[in-house]
């Protein structure tokens, strides 16, 4: 049995959401699946991607194959939770009004 991580298309027409699950290959896009491991929303202002990747690298470690668009979407949430992550180190960095540097640059 060749198991396939691949988009089930779900909503209302011209409303898509999709859900990422583990399927069979052989079975229909929205068929019978064997477990879901997390949704996919691009009607969001920045697209929403949440899976689960406890389950995820299970499935990997089991031999399913991610399709395409899976992995693309894979990547675009690793980028986006590096970049979350990157964003408030950035900000820590910028000096407090109540700061030495701060109060010199006033004094000058």
């Amino acid at each position: 049995m060749a198991l396939k991580i691949r988009l089930r298309r779900m909503g209302a027409t011209k409303q898509p959401s999709y859900r990422v699950v583990v399927a069979e290959a052989r079975s229909p896009r929205d068929g019978r699946f064997v477990e879901t491991l997390g949704h996919y929303n691009p009607l969001t202002e920045s697209a929403t991607i949440k899976i689960d990747r406890e389950r995820l690298q299970f499935w990997l470690t089991k031999g399913a194959r991610p399709t395409e668009t899976v992995t693309k979407l894979l990547r675009r949430a690793d980028a986006a939770s590096s970049a979350a992550i990157a964003e408030p180190a950035a900000a820590s960095e910028v000096p407090q009004a109540g700061s030495t540097e701060a109060g010199q640059n006033e004094a000058e």
